[in-house]
């Protein structure tokens, strides 16, 4: 699978609350796995950036971001935030399947719907798998949304199983005998 769609985009955001809606109680004020980040800033992260892939898709700039950013109100619970991703990858879902397919926005070159709605399920199950860890949550991203991330924005991923090719490609684990990756960006313009 490598076309990725506004259906996908809604699984990885409604996999995210299936996992963390029972955690809601939980002290989001710890770090994000590895981040910096509490898991607070990252949900919220994670709503600003699925906004933010909504806005350059029906804005169409060909060369910048658009000057706009989401900003989540600090008094936001964690239920709070996780109905803001919600209402995000609704916006990002509408805006990939209503863009005509050779529609090109900017996102480090020109992306396709497809290449936005793939990284809004990656920045979705990545940041999903590092809030987990922060609360210490014991959950893995789908296999087949991981394997449309690889498909679309890693042409170069080795085989294998698509959650630990997904995790070792974003510097998040090792692959076998290959070493945690310290750098590494996606492919999501095009050619």
């Amino acid at each position: 699978m490598t076309g990725m769609t506004g259906p996908h985009v809604r699984a990885a955001a409604a996999e995210m609350n299936r996992v963390l809606r029972p955690a809601v109680d939980r002290d989001w004020t710890v770090a994000a796995a590895e981040l910096t980040w509490s898991c607070w800033t990252t949900a919220a992260h994670v709503a600003h950036d699925l906004f933010a892939y909504a806005a350059q898709l029906t804005g169409l700039p060909a060369d910048e971001y658009l000057p706009v950013d989401l900003r989540v109100r600090t008094d936001a619970t964690p239920a709070d935030l996780l109905t803001v991703v919600t209402a995000s990858a609704g916006l990002l879902a509408a805006a990939v399947d209503g863009a005509d397919p050779a529609a090109r926005a900017w996102h480090w070159g020109p992306c396709d719907p497809g290449g936005f709605a793939a990284m809004g399920v990656a920045e979705t199950l990545l940041h999903t798998c590092d809030i987990t860890g922060g609360l210490r949550l014991d959950w893995s991203p789908p296999p087949q949304l991981c394997a449309g991330v690889l498909g679309r924005l890693f042409p170069d991923a080795p085989g294998g199983d698509p959650v630990a090719v997904l995790l070792w490609m974003t510097g998040r684990a090792p692959l076998g005998d290959r070493p945690r990756r310290t750098a590494w960006t996606w492919r999501a313009a095009l050619g």
